[in-house]
């Protein structure tokens, strides 16, 4: 589900709630990060890294620790750069050569409305307009969890090229359906904040892609190398 949205040069993997990946072992430092944890975190922690060591093998390079910078980001080993998320059941971990990409940004969350209020303090008033008018066209969908999970992916791909925070309200994202009986479509975040400079430009726009299948939501998006 996730590779599907990303470019040939990402290798992405996956765990459902019965792959053996929930019961990957931990590598030296890692389990350090997750020892107060309870035992549900601990199974998502080591599972995502099951899926990022399996990447890692799949781009010819050796398994590895992935241990965390500030706020959490993962650190890739020198010429990666990659991206991971889980929830209830799922997981994912999709990473690239850094001369294929800059950055990239993954995010998967149930497809269900968010809880109440989180949309009022998230949502910028005319994403919440936009919202409204996709409800009206395809009520099934909850976009209000579609447009979350842009966000997450937006931050993520974000973080690594300026190691600083930024927040919901500072990127206006507009959500693009194509038509097809499964929803999906593209993303396009205007950063309402100065963007990082890649190459001899400053980045002003994040773009991606997103679906609903089998429950799940899921979004990414990519900034290519120049």
């Amino acid at each position: 589900m996730i590779e599907a949205l990303l470019p040939e040069s990402v290798v992405a993997v996956e765990a459902h709630g019965d792959d053996p990946l929930w019961d990957a072992p931990l590598y030296p430092g890692e389990a350090a990060l997750v020892e107060r944890a309870v035992d549900k975190r601990r199974r998502e922690f080591a599972a995502v890294r099951g899926c990022a060591r399996q990447a890692m093998e799949k781009l010819g390079m050796p398994a590895q620790a992935v241990l965390s910078s500030e706020r959490g980001a993962p650190r890739w080993p020198a010429g990666l750069i990659g991206s991971m998320t889980h929830c209830d059941g799922f997981c994912a971990a999709a990473l690239a050569r850094a001369d294929d990409l800059v950055s990239l940004g993954i995010d998967a969350e149930p497809h269900g409305p968010l809880p109440e209020g989180v949309g009022r303090s998230v949502f910028l008033p005319a994403e919440s307009e936009r919202l409204a008018r996709l409800a009206g066209q395809r009520p099934s969908v909850h976009w209000d969890r579609i447009l979350f999970s842009a966000k997450e992916s937006v931050y993520k791909a974000w973080f690594p090229l300026t190691r600083t925070w930024l927040d919901f309200s500072e990127a206006d994202i507009t959500l693009h359906p194509v038509p097809g009986d499964e929803p999906h479509g593209t993303l396009r975040a205007e950063l309402l904040v100065p963007g990082p400079r890649v190459g001899d430009r400053r980045l002003r726009v994040f773009e991606g892609r997103w679906a609903v299948r089998d429950g799940l939501v899921a979004t990414a998006v990519v900034v290519p190398n120049p």
